[in-house]
């Protein structure tokens, strides 16, 4: 399978994954608008996402999937099935513990992220209850982490790729009948959105099970202390235990800046929470369906390069990537600044949702897409470096980028706070940080001698930028052309002016590629 082939299947399979994300959003906002109980929702949901993103697809995946392709690379089949299930029994028994220590642990986690909420004693008791709740959602998906890197690893993506709308569509059916039940009840509706969750959560764990099964790799977890023992006695298990340590401060720091971030949104207007993560949802179209994908399908190539002692296409590949984040990156990123209140207003302008939340989404997804290439391209560079087992680099620079990020923070958010939008300060800050960082390890790569740019690259800049201005034109066009907040009772309408403006923007945006000499086929063949 080629690597835009791959990379293709992954992108299609996380754009189902991300509508279905977008039609939960849309009617969690039509249904409970932007309040201090929405809020309390996202704080307690990001609460086990923080873990998972430790446990599951940050740090362990880092540490994990370069070992795992160097075990099958140069230990073959039988010894690395040993070392899958060293680590999973590893990972099984740390994620236990930690569940049950989160659960007893939820108030002070809550008044950790959040602690603006002790303002609303009902909104800081509800962040703690369905933090609770939701806590062992952090288990499975650290699991299906576990499993994902499995199947990558064997370029099997298709599996780990569909199964986060299994969450979605968990998450539509409580915001959907879960909440009026509720209410029926006399119980608080956005309680049902917690369940939803842990049903997602489980979900997605067994549809794992049938895919590595038929490979031969359905993992055996030890539950006896000998067995537990033996696990952690596996070298291959202390390698990757040793690897993740690094990683495991570089999410850290990462978190870290996340939980500042949210520290901060609470203490500023109620729905500040909320307006970041509907804008962050947005973000997470274009960072996912190119940036993640394109990180799932090169970490397990590159780590296979690297154990191959192939440098050429360990740095063909980086090349490859970098030019296909480029190219969909800039317009994307044109497209979230100049029609972030026409995109705000489609998917979410319904029911509860306001004029002024729209406003204030949009402000907050201006400033993520500042940063949006910076975002999207440290999928690819960050594995630039983990493939070769080098995770203190990065590291290094996400500890200075956060010092940098937080310093932003004291000068945009004030600015921003005295014109009644706080909270677009700590985007923009969030977006000028991805900046920083990716640059950062594009030149550390470079220097490294582990990438070395094919000839080429400042013909290509201009063209997608050439090709971006006029995107742009047309954009700022569209987005004062329509009376697109008025459009709220005629929402057929606004839907069908918006796919027209989307469909018209990759014809204008191509085409003009095209007449500017850029030739596509490069990127297909790799």
């Amino acid at each position: 399978m080629s690597l835009f082939k791959a990379a293709s299947t992954v992108s299609l399979l996380t754009l189902a994954s991300r509508v279905t994300g977008l039609v939960r959003d849309l009617l969690m906002a039509a249904a409970f608008g932007a309040t201090a109980m929405t809020d309390a929702f996202n704080v307690a949901f990001r609460i086990p996402n923080l873990f998972r993103r430790l446990f599951g697809e940050g740090a362990f995946s880092q540490a994990f999937v370069p070992a795992l392709a160097h075990s099958r690379e140069q230990d073959g089949e039988e010894a690395t099935k040993r070392m899958i299930d060293s680590v999973a029994t590893i990972l099984a028994w740390t994620l236990l513990f930690t569940c049950a220590l989160g659960v007893v642990g939820a108030p002070v986690l809550v008044w950790m992220l959040a602690s603006g909420f002790q303002k609303d004693p009902r909104g800081f008791e509800a962040a703690v209850l369905m933090t609770r709740w939701m806590f062992p959602y952090i288990g499975f998906m650290s699991m299906v982490a576990l499993a994902a890197g499995i199947l990558n690893t064997w370029k099997q993506f298709a599996v780990p790729a569909v199964t986060p709308v299994l969450l979605n569509v968990c998450m539509i059916l409580a915001a959907w009948l879960g909440a009026p039940w509720f209410a029926s009840l006399g119980i608080e509706p956005i309680y049902a959105m917690a369940g939803g969750v842990m049903a997602g959560g489980l979900l997605q764990l067994l549809v794992q099970i049938p895919a590595l099964r038929r490979l031969g790799l359905l993992p055996r977890i030890a539950l006896g202390w000998a067995g537990i023992r033996a696990a952690w006695q596996d070298p291959a298990m202390r390698s990757v235990a040793r690897t993740m340590a690094p990683a495991l401060l570089g999410v850290g720091v990462a978190q870290i800046s996340l939980l500042i971030n949210t520290q901060i949104a609470s203490w500023l207007a109620p729905g500040s929470v909320t307006w970041l993560g509907y804008a962050d949802r947005l973000m997470e179209f274009p960072t996912a369906m190119l940036g993640v994908a394109l990180g799932v399908v090169l970490m397990p190539q590159l780590a296979s390069a690297r154990a191959s002692n192939d440098p050429e296409r360990y740095s063909a590949m980086l090349d490859w990537g970098l030019r296909l984040v480029v190219l969909l990156a800039v317009p994307s990123a044109a497209a979230l600044l100049l029609f972030a209140q026409p995109l705000v207003a489609t998917l979410f302008h319904y029911g509860a949702f306001k004029d002024s939340d729209v406003a204030q989404v949009s402000l907050a997804l201006g400033g993520y897409g500042v940063g949006l290439l910076g975002l999207v391209a440290i999928k690819v560079l960050a594995p630039g470096f983990y493939a070769s087992r080098d995770m203190r680099t990065p590291v290094r620079i996400a500890i200075v980028v956060l010092v940098i990020t937080q310093l932003l923070n004291i000068a945009l958010v004030p600015f921003f706070l005295a014109r009644g939008s706080g909270h677009a300060g700590l985007a923009l800050s969030i977006g000028m940080g991805a900046l920083i960082n990716a640059g950062w390890l594009l030149v550390g790569l470079i220097r490294a001698g582990i990438f070395k740019p094919s000839p080429g690259w400042g013909m290509f800049t201009l063209q997608v930028f050439a090709a971006t201005a006029l995107l742009a034109v047309f954009l700022m066009w569209g987005a004062n052309e329509f009376p697109w907040l008025a459009w709220r009772s005629d929402a057929w309408k606004r839907a069908g002016a918006m796919a027209a403006m989307l469909a018209a923007s990759g014809v204008i945006y191509f085409v003009a590629l095209w007449a500017a000499g850029l030739k596509l086929r490069q990127f297909v063949t790799r």
